[in-house]
């Protein structure tokens, strides 16, 4: 192990002005973010995710970095591998701890090596890729990379999977009207029809930045979170804390929908912020109003967008109705190195196979755009 490669178990002993000159602006990966996970117990504990963050040095100076965690599970991640580890486990083996790099509870595609020089990147991955190796843990995994830390990735030896996502893009749209005339005209009547039913059923919104949430509206949306993973019979990942802590270290980065109706707060949207995009992340209801879903978590976010001349907005993982409200099919990608030669062997053939029915999978996508012609990315 090189001595300029260092390992920290807390983000908080990493300066933060160091990790962010890396990280740059993509609200996900600013150190206050991932301090927040730490310091709410969100993260780490007893939590099944152990920080870990792999750093590289010259000297005094931070020149690379990536969040990477210890996992005992596969919650949270938004790239399934519980046949992998079913597979491992039926073959009497141990898949966890494994590796990974992520943003911990967030589909978020992006930087995952942080740093500006490409070779410090690449050092990075191969100097963590080997301390790994001489360890017993199954595996490391890279999820969803931008293509600069994929190719590095490819160049490293890890194989590579791929996947989908749903955005929207601004195409230069003055305001949603004029978004909606870009669309085919059954997809243009379906928005404007659930758009309807919410303004009838007297629904109103209101937009608060971080430093406008008080500590009522942040209580009704961790209400409406906690309801929706009861709704799942699930246990919500994040702890109210994690969502104050934001607030109050990351206001910039923070955006929060209320709905109300006679009033009175029905649902709640949180999102994320930064220069280039809107990040829809979490959301949830104490009443049951035909298509508010829609309009909270997809148009009244493609609406800020737009007026706030943001590039893109993303809707999360996984959706395929996103399609016809006007969101697009994104490739995405993973990485993956597997200790075990047998299953790496394994892995990459279903890998194979796998990557052929997502490219015809986006093909029957892009069949079915909501465009009258494909907008630009």
């Amino acid at each position: 192990m090189s001595d300029s490669l260092r390992f920290f178990e807390r983000i908080d002993a990493i300066p933060a002005a160091a990790w962010n000159r890396l990280a740059g602006p993509h609200a996900g990966l600013q150190h206050a973010f991932l301090h927040a996970l730490e310091a709410s117990g969100s993260v780490g504990g007893n939590t099944g995710w152990t920080p870990h963050h792999a750093t590289l040095w010259e000297g005094d100076t931070l020149v690379a970095a990536m969040p990477l965690y210890r996992k005992w599970h596969s919650w949270g991640e938004y790239v399934f591998d519980w046949a992998w580890a079913q597979a491992y486990e039926q073959h009497g083996l141990a898949y966890y701890p494994k590796w990974l790099c992520a943003i911990p509870f967030s589909p978020l595609p992006g930087r995952r090596l942080l740093g500006a020089d490409i070779a410090h990147r690449a050092q990075l991955l191969r100097e963590t890729l080997g301390w790994i190796a001489a360890g017993e843990a199954s595996s490391f995994h890279l999820l969803f990379p931008d293509a600069d830390d994929t190719a590095l990735a490819a160049a490293a030896g890890l194989q590579i999977r791929h996947g989908v996502q749903f955005h929207w893009h601004n195409a230069g749209y003055q305001d949603f009207a004029h978004f909606l005339s870009h669309l085919t005209r059954d997809k243009r009547k379906k928005i404007r029809q659930e758009r309807q039913r919410v303004a009838a059923a007297g629904v109103i919104f209101d937009w608060l930045a971080g430093g406008d949430i008080g500590d009522a509206a942040l209580d009704f949306f961790y209400h409406c979170y906690c309801l929706t993973y009861a709704l799942r019979r699930s246990t919500p990942y994040l702890t109210r804390d994690f969502f104050a802590r934001l607030i109050a270290t990351a206001p910039d980065n923070v955006r929060l929908l209320i709905a109300r109706r006679d009033g009175k707060p029905v649902a709640s949207a949180w999102f994320l912020a930064d220069a280039q995009a809107l990040y829809g992340r979490y959301w949830g209801a104490v009443e049951d109003i035909s298509c508010l879903h829609f309009e909270a978590c997809y148009y009244q976010g493609i609406d800020y967008a737009i007026r706030h001349g943001l590039a893109r907005f993303e809707g999360g993982a996984q959706g395929e109705h996103k399609l016809s409200r006007g969101l697009v099919s994104t490739p995405v990608s993973s990485a993956h190195w597997i200790r075990d030669a047998r299953f790496s062997a394994a892995i990459a053939d279903y890998l194979r196979r796998e990557r052929a029915g997502i490219a015809g999978y986006l093909d029957e996508l892009d069949e079915r755009s909501p465009f009258r012609s494909q907008p630009p990315a």
